[in-house]
């Protein structure tokens, strides 16, 4: 079996914690350098995954915005835009949202309750994956190994994080820290509450700071190291 992919958790949050506030429109994070710096990290992936809450209420394309990136990885001999995936335990994914119908290859990973209406709803437009009665997030990275897939970007939201991390099974993580402030309680969190690996003393090695504008791209390396 080929390895598992590298997996990178991006994500923005305000200084508070937060990934969005509560309101319908979508909070932005981010400044335009730190949106570059974001494409030029999808440029650099296999696979883009996202999850299908986050699918539902932001209805993201997710692609290679630059041309000369896309132009570059067709010329290393990669997909104009690398593979777009998401997950669904639910299967409640309509055919009209935008990341169905712009970039390339899609795949979504959901149970075996869900896959049949999956299957039917994205008939021609996404590859449907049952890794059994519950989202299985190893063999979902063992099937996107078979794939090809290298390098995967994870861009949330919250529940997705969390089960990466919370699984050992994130190996970088990419935080971007705004300088704002929700305050809102309801308001969505990078991550949510879970037994992570080492529990709450154990420190992750940090692989990098940088100033970015008014935000602050820390990086960090998440797994506990083996004995």
């Amino acid at each position: 079996m080929a390895s598992r992919p590298f997996v990178l958790l991006s994500v923005a949050t305000t200084i508070d914690g937060h990934i969005d506030d509560a309101s319908p429109e979508r909070l932005l994070l981010s400044n335009a350098e730190d949106f570059d710096r974001v494409d030029e990290v999808r440029a650099e992936s296999d696979a883009i995954l996202i999850g299908g809450n986050t699918l539902r209420s932001d209805n993201p394309r997710l692609l290679v915005n630059s041309e000369k990136r896309r132009a570059d990885r067709i010329a290393a001999g990669k997909p104009e835009y690398p593979l777009k995936v998401t997950i669904s335990a639910s299967g409640d994914l309509s055919r009209d949202l935008k990341f169905w119908h712009f970039g390339d290859k899609k795949v979504v990973y959901t149970t075996d309750t869900a896959a049949p209406k999956l299957r039917e709803a994205l008939d021609g437009l996404a590859d449907v994956v049952s890794t059994g009665p519950t989202v299985d997030f190893g063999a979902l990275l063992d099937d996107l190994a078979t794939r090809g897939v290298e390098r995967l970007m994870v861009e949330g939201g919250g529940q997705i994080h969390t089960q990466f991390l919370a699984q050992g099974l994130a190996d970088e993580i990419h935080l971007a820290i705004a300088p704002l402030l929700v305050g809102d309680a309801t308001a969505p969190r990078f991550l949510h509450p879970a037994n992570y690996p080492g529990g709450s003393n154990r420190r992750m090695t940090l692989l990098g700071t940088r100033a970015i504008g008014d935000v602050v791209l820390l990086r960090y390396a998440p797994k506990v190291a083996s004995s």
